[in-house]
């Protein structure tokens, strides 16, 4: 046998090796599943798809049910496989579902496109509240969609913090700013608005009024409500100081001051009466706010903290009912100068619309503590946010340069939006922010120039809008505008930062950025909103595995784990035209591994049986030995 013979054997073992395998299977280059056997791709049942790759069989509850693929989301793999093969197989059985029957949320109606030359502002108030956050994984971690009303997407995007950093200037907040090419559609833009509250150091927080008004109706039995109330309490009593006093008012049918204002360092007095709090009765909430707001101003703190914890699970049901009449009763206490905050409790009859406006109207905060996990990050982690306000009445109002801009809609804040003419009006409620908290808006913008979507109004008949700003505005995408006030004062501060308009790729955007476009995606998935018509979950999982940043307390990676459930309840067919794809190609299609041969053959040695390879090497052995012995004869 010739050198070269024993050369072009040798290339050949590998194609023989390769199909002495029992089952065959997909390599990389055409769509990996994982190792799937190609049988078993063949057997699974797959939903019917349309020439243009929709989804089309099946009923609602199918379509509901139907799961993520069970193999590696790339883009070279999606890109590769059939339009059929990149439908999601169905999943493992649903997991039990909670009991939404006596839930209310109030409506949203997403916002849409405005055109520049009708609407060139935007005027909202800021949000810090992190509600519909929880309460959402409440239902995914239970097995079950949340309402399209309970996902208010900027509460999604707030429940992260970001890496802005705080002011330097003397104000109590500061202002970032970022434009980046939009993942959604390369020919539009996303612009992030951030703020960041100045930092306290707990040594340094002023001294605090708190009376924690409890609920301890009937409806509070059971143990995500009344029990994990108290638990609660217990911890958070553990952080107070020597200036900080508490008190406790229940309500059911009646109202009750079981504790009234005691200074926080005599933990057993408080301890024993939060250990007394039972459920029975009836829900004069109404009452029980009433009183807590008098046992606030007995004791009211000036220049420091005087707050009302509402905890509850929001079911009035007795006293003044009417969510109209309540929040008249809650913005009249609140010009007292003390706060509300409301912490959300339980489920099945839980009433999130009147609790979301109570915190609204009451200068404070809405959170829902869906665990005790939760109740440590709001009230241990983020326990001078929640308790000291360092601006209220926030408001943002967003003017854009007709010249660059055609067109921009405002990503969630639908029940925060306000008329411009309302943005220097004093007399007008806004959000309040934290120490230390942040702030997110997203902006998807249309420059002029690219297609632009169904705007809301139609462009006007007799007159042409200026499109062209003076020459020193020129090279500026938008100005924001901020208006605040003092905690103590009536007179509001404005100021303005203007955005100049240079835009980056997605890809090398900030990892604040990417995160909360991709927070955002979730929700407006989880919405099943129009804008999200050709986006996937790999789209999310993706953006959001690329930019977890630190992420210290977990809490983004936690964000994966959600994408994964609710993965498991809403099929997203995944298809060649779609948008996503685009983004993908851009970034996250890895180039081929390039191989040497030594580890082209152990590839081969792991990959085959020994007894196999033993077999080959000695027939390539005889066949080398008989060559030799005919060349010596």
């Amino acid at each position: 046998m010739s050198l070269r013979t024993l050369l072009c054997f040798s290339f050949l073992v590998p194609i023989f090796i390769s199909g002495c395998g029992k089952e065959s299977t997909f390599s990389n280059a055409s769509g990996s599943l994982g190792g799937a056997p190609v049988s078993d791709v063949a057997e699974a049942p797959m939903p019917e798809v349309a020439e243009d790759g929709d989804y089309s069989g099946g009923s609602d509850d199918s379509f509901a049910k139907t799961a993520s693929p069970n193999h590696s989301e790339t883009a070279e793999h999606r890109l590769a496989m059939p339009v059929s093969q990149r439908i999601a197989t169905p999943p493992s059985p649903t997991r039990p579902k909670v009991d939404t029957t006596g839930e209310t949320y109030s409506e949203i109606i997403e916002s849409g496109f405005k055109s520049v030359s009708q609407n060139p502002r935007s005027t909202f108030s800021i949000d810090v509240d992190t509600a519909a956050y929880s309460n959402v994984r409440r239902f995914l971690e239970s097995g079950q969609l949340p309402p399209a009303n309970a996902v208010r997407v900027e509460e999604l995007i707030n429940y992260f913090t970001y890496d802005d950093k705080p002011p330097t200037d003397g104000r109590p907040f500061s202002v970032h700013t970022e434009v980046a090419q939009s993942p959604w559609n390369s020919q539009r833009q996303i612009v992030r608005i951030g703020l960041k509250g100045q930092e306290v150091e707990r040594a340094e927080r002023q001294p605090a009024n708190l009376v924690f008004l409890v609920d301890v109706s009937g409806s509070m039995r059971p143990e995500n409500k009344l029990p994990l109330v108290k638990r609660s309490l217990h911890r958070l009593l553990e952080e107070l100081g020597d200036r900080d006093r508490v008190a406790i008012v229940t309500y059911a049918s009646g109202v009750r001051t079981i504790l009234p204002p005691t200074a926080a360092n005599q933990q057993h007095r408080i301890s024993q009466a939060i250990d007394s709090l039972n459920a029975g009765g009836s829900t004069n909430g109404s009452a029980g706010l009433q009183m807590a707001y008098q046992v606030a101003r007995q004791q009211y703190v000036e220049f420091g903290t005087n707050r009302v914890f509402l905890c509850s699970d929001g079911d009035f049901n007795a006293g003044i009912t009417r969510e109209q009449d309540l929040i008249q009763l809650i913005s009249q206490e609140a010009k007292s100068g003390v706060f509300l905050s409301v912490l959300g409790f339980g489920t099945g009859n839980y009433r999130d619309s009147i609790a979301e406006k109570l915190a609204d109207h009451g200068n404070g905060n809405y959170a829902y503590i869906d665990s005790y996990s939760e109740a440590r990050k709001v009230l241990i982690d983020q326990m001078t946010g929640t308790l000291e306000t360092i601006a209220k009445d926030v408001k943002i109002q967003v003017e854009f340069n007709p010249a660059n801009v055609a067109a921009y809609r405002l990503i969630g804040y639908e029940n925060r939006t306000l008329a411009a003419r309302d943005f220097r009006d004093d007399k007008k409620d806004a959000g309040e922010i934290g120490a230390g908290h942040s702030v997110t808006a997203l902006y998807e913008v249309v420059p002029v120039g690219a297609e632009i979507p169904d705007a809301d109004v139609p462009e006007l008949r007799y007159q042409k809008p200026k499109t062209e700003p003076g020459d020193e505005h020129g090279h500026e995408l938008l100005t924001v505008r901020l208006r605040y006030k003092l905690p103590s004062e009536d007179q509001s501060i404005e100021f303005a930062h203007a955005v100049e308009n240079k835009s980056k790729p997605f890809r090398k955007a900030s990892e604040d950025l990417r995160f909360a476009t991709s927070v955002a995606t979730f929700g407006m998935i989880l919405r099943d909103s129009q804008f999200a018509q050709h986006l996937s979950w790999g789209d999310v999982r993706n953006w959001a595995q690329a930019s977890l940043g630190q992420d210290e307390k977990g809490y983004r990676t936690e964000f994966l784990n959600l994408v994964a459930q609710a993965e498991q309840l809403v099929h997203r067919p995944y298809r060649a035209d779609e948008v996503s794809s685009y983004y993908e190609q851009q970034m996250f299609v890895q180039p081929p591994q390039v191989t040497t041969l030594q580890e082209h053959v152990s590839g081969i040695f792991q990959t085959t049986d020994s007894g196999k390879v033993v077999t080959i090497l000695v027939i390539i052995g005889v066949s080398y030995g008989i060559s030799t012995l005919r060349n010596v004869g």
